[in-house]
């Protein structure tokens, strides 16, 4: 059952789009209800930097992530979560995104 938790949250940020990937990234580094075992601060810098890389929205704005539906859902799904669980979709998360941007560099 509680495999299921994580397993359903990979298969949501599979079909997410890589902005998607990297706003969902950034609530999860800076969120005080995630108890991630990474560099929190360091983790959202990274994100951060790469969002407005390809984002211009988010350079240019004030972004407010409640619009982002899908973001919020998932957060909610990841704040039900046990510290192993976040950490399992955090690790999956972090390293879909590195593997995506990786692809996109290759192009």
């Amino acid at each position: 059952m509680e495999d299921e938790k994580v397993k359903y949250l990979i298969n949501m940020i599979n079909d997410m789009e890589l902005t998607n990937k990297l706003r969902l990234a950034i609530c999860m580094s800076n969120s005080s209800y995630t108890n991630l075992k990474y560099d929190k601060p360091e983790m959202y810098k990274y994100f951060d930097n790469m969002l407005k890389e390809i984002d211009e929205e988010y350079r240019t704005t004030l972004i407010n992530f409640a619009k982002y539906h899908i973001i919020m859902f998932a957060m909610a799904k990841i704040m039900e979560m046990t510290n192993e669980e976040q950490n399992q979709v955090a690790l999956y998360l972090f390293n879909n995104i590195t593997v995506n941007i990786d692809n996109q560099m290759m192009q």
